[in-house]
C-alpha cells in the first residue's frame, strides 16, 4: 500500500474533548448532512495535489499547464497520456480511513450527501454514494467536439510499487486519444473540468441544492480557494446549518466556519462517528490521537 500522506504521521496535540464532543453531537443529530471534500483528503491516500511541492514528474510536467483546453489542442497525445497515467496511479491507491468513515456515516444516515472537488473514485471505492463530482472524473470521457460521452477502457491499474513513477508515465507517453465514434471529427478527452472552463450545470445544481437543504456541512481537505466550490460552505451557513472544517492547516474558510477540527481526515472523521461522551452510559472519554481542535464562533 502507498505510504500515507505526511500529515497522518505528523505529531499534533490531541483533539480537545469538548470541541470533539460538540461536533459528534452535530453528527449524531444530523439528518441531511453534506460532506464537501477536497484534494487534501485524497492526498492522504498518496495522490499528489496541484499544490504539492514541484518535484519529479510534477515539476517536469506542470499540472496547471496540462489541465487546459489549449494544451489538449496543442498536444493531444501528451495531455491524454498524462491523464491516463494519473488514472492508473489513482487505481493503484486505496481509500483511507477518512473515506471509510464517510461511507460508514452514509450507511448510518442515508440522507448524507457527498460533494467532492476530487476527480478520483476513492469515495466510491470506499462504498459511498457521491452526489456530485464538481470538477469531473478521471474515469469519465467525452468528445472534445460534440460532447458525446465515450466509454474508454481504463486499462490495468499501475503496480503499487511504480504507480505515479516516471517509468510508468514513459511507458505510455504519447499515447494518442481515440477518435469519437459519434461525430467522427473530434478526439476523446478526459471528463475533467479544466482551468478556464465552466463547471457543468447539473452537478453544480445538485451540490448547491444539497448545501441549501443540509443541516450540517463538513468540509474536508479543501483550501477554500478554488471557486465556485469555495462558496458552497457559505451557502450552508446562510441556510442556518453548522459548518465544520476538518483540515490539518488553516485555510481561507477557518475564520468563518462554526467549528474547526485541526487534523487529517483519516484521524478526525472516524472519531466523529463515536457517540458524544455525554450520551454514553459508561466509560471515560478519550481524545482521538494525532489531532488538534478549535471551536469557532459562527459568523451567521
Amino acid at each position: 500500500m502507498a505510504d500515507p500522506h505526511p500529515v497522518l504521521a505528523a505529531s499534533a496535540p490531541d483533539l480537545d474533548p469538548d470541541a470533539l464532543d460538540a461536533v459528534r453531537a452535530l453528527v449524531a443529530a444530523a439528518e441531511r448532512p453534506v460532506v464537501l471534500s477536497g484534494a487534501g483528503m485524497s492526498a492522504e491516500s498518496g495522490i499528489p495535489t496541484f499544490r504539492d511541492a514541484r518535484t519529479g514528474l510534477w515539476e517536469r510536467f506542470s499540472a496547471e499547464e496540462l489541465a487546459t483546453e489549449e494544451a489538449f489542442l496543442a498536444d493531444p497525445a501528451l495531455v491524454w497520456s498524462w491523464y491516463r497515467w494519473r488514472a492508473r496511479m489513482v487505481r493503484a491507491r486505496r481509500p483511507n480511513p477518512g473515506h471509510d468513515a464517510v461511507a460508514a456515516w452514509q450507511r448510518r444516515t442515508p440522507g448524507l450527501e457527498v460533494v467532492t472537488q476530487n476527480v478520483d473514485d476513492l469515495h466510491e471505492r470506499a462504498g459511498a454514494r457521491v452526489l456530485a463530482h464538481l470538477h469531473g472524473s478521471l474515469f469519465e470521457h467525452r468528445c472534445a467536439e460534440c460532447w458525446a460521452p465515450a466509454d474508454v477502457d481504463p486499462g490495468a491499474p499501475a503496480d503499487e510499487a511504480t504507480a505515479g513513477s516516471e517509468a510508468d508515465l514513459e511507458a505510455m507517453l504519447r499515447e494518442a486519444p481515440p477518435a469519437c465514434t459519434v461525430c467522427g471529427d473530434g478526439l476523446i478527452r478526459p471528463g475533467i473540468v479544466w482551468f478556464g472552463e465552466m463547471l457543468p450545470a447539473e452537478p453544480w445544481d445538485r451540490a448547491f441544492a444539497a448545501l441549501e437543504d443540509c443541516d450540517l456541512c463538513v468540509v474536508v481537505g479543501t483550501s477554500g480557494i478554488v471557486q465556485p466550490a469555495a462558496s458552497l460552505p457559505f451557502v450552508a451557513l446562510g441556510a442556518g446549518a453548522a459548518v465544520v472544517e476538518v483540515n490539518p492547516v488553516e485555510t481561507e474558510l477557518s475564520g468563518a466556519v462554526t467549528h474547526v477540527l485541526r487534523g487529517p481526515a483519516g484521524a478526525v472523521l472516524p472519531a466523529l462517528l463515536d457517540p458524544p461522551v455525554r450520551a454514553r452510559r459508561a466509560g471515560t472519554p478519550r481524545p482521538a490521537p494525532g489531532c488538534d481542535a478549535t471551536r469557532r464562533r459562527s459568523n451567521r
